[in-house]
């Protein structure tokens, strides 16, 4: 994943130019930027998404085939991949934010019937036991087995932008932006017990297999994107598609990505 900084062409605002959550918060942040915005001019493609992370990955995957610049104003939670709302700063931080770009997995899912179903994942591909019992999983790369046989509660495969999500709740490794490395991680695992995980180049083909699928059903979940009963996922990195992401200088996903490697390693 490259991390190319550019200065775009000014251009006048659409309104198709914000894209913005149902909430309240949203909503008023939405008001403030266009009184702020009226009679300006903002960076060619560049497109402002009010929301939250969820509300983040949503967007980027609806518009999977654009060449527009995303830049996130959090009005959520954690916000990870959003930038801080100020009144007063926001518009001059929008044009000054450098770009980013990320390629997301391509989940691949075949169920206990033979059904095919896909997904992108910004973030993760979460593979979770469905019922009391837990996961019997095979993992493989390419012909290489990475464990012949994984009992957990599940297994996680992150991307580098995701690696401080779900994948460091796990306690897996956090990985930088331009490593071009994936994470896989064990979720709870009870077999074998200190199986800590493994990082992987981004050109892997990663094929997870449900040992058990009639005792032990297991569902795939890309993002947020669930399929159940789930016997054999695979994922690859779809490097054709690139999202990209406008990040304040002062706080830039590498920067928080970075801070969030410090504080685990001083901890």
């Amino acid at each position: 994943m490259g991390v190319p900084v550019r200065v775009w062409p000014r251009a006048p605002l659409m309104s198709n130019k914000i894209i913005c959550d149902r909430n309240k918060k949203s909503q008023n942040i939405k008001s403030i930027l266009l009184k702020k915005l009226k009679g300006k001019k903002i960076r060619s493609r560049a497109v402002i998404v009010i929301g939250g992370d969820g509300f983040m990955l949503k967007t980027l995957k609806k518009n999977k085939n654009s060449s527009n610049l995303y830049y996130g104003i959090n009005s959520g939670n954690y916000g990870f991949l959003m930038n801080k709302f100020s009144p007063e700063k926001t518009i001059n931080n929008l044009f000054k934010a450098k770009m980013i770009s990320i390629s997301p997995l391509e989940m691949k899912v075949v169920n206990k019937h033979g059904i095919i179903k896909k997904s992108l994942a910004i973030n993760e591909v979460s593979i979770l036991r469905q019922s009391r019992q837990a996961a019997t999983l095979q993992v493989t790369s390419g012909n290489k087995n990475i464990i012949k046989k994984l009992t957990s509660d599940g297994i996680l495969v992150s991307t580098p932008a995701g690696s401080t999500a779900y994948n460091m709740s796990v306690h897996g490794p956090i990985l930088s932006l331009n490593s071009n490395k994936l994470s896989i991680s064990p979720i709870s695992a009870f077999r074998p017990r200190r199986w800590k995980g493994k990082i992987v180049s981004d050109k892997s083909i990663i094929k997870i297999k449900n040992l058990n699928p009639i005792k032990r059903p297991i569902s795939a979940v890309a993002d947020n994107i669930e399929f159940r009963n789930a016997k054999k996922i695979i994922i690859t990195t779809n490097k054709k598609i690139k999202f990209n992401l406008l990040y304040d200088v002062s706080r830039s996903l590498q920067k928080k990505i970075k801070i969030e490697q410090i504080r685990r390693e001083t901890n």
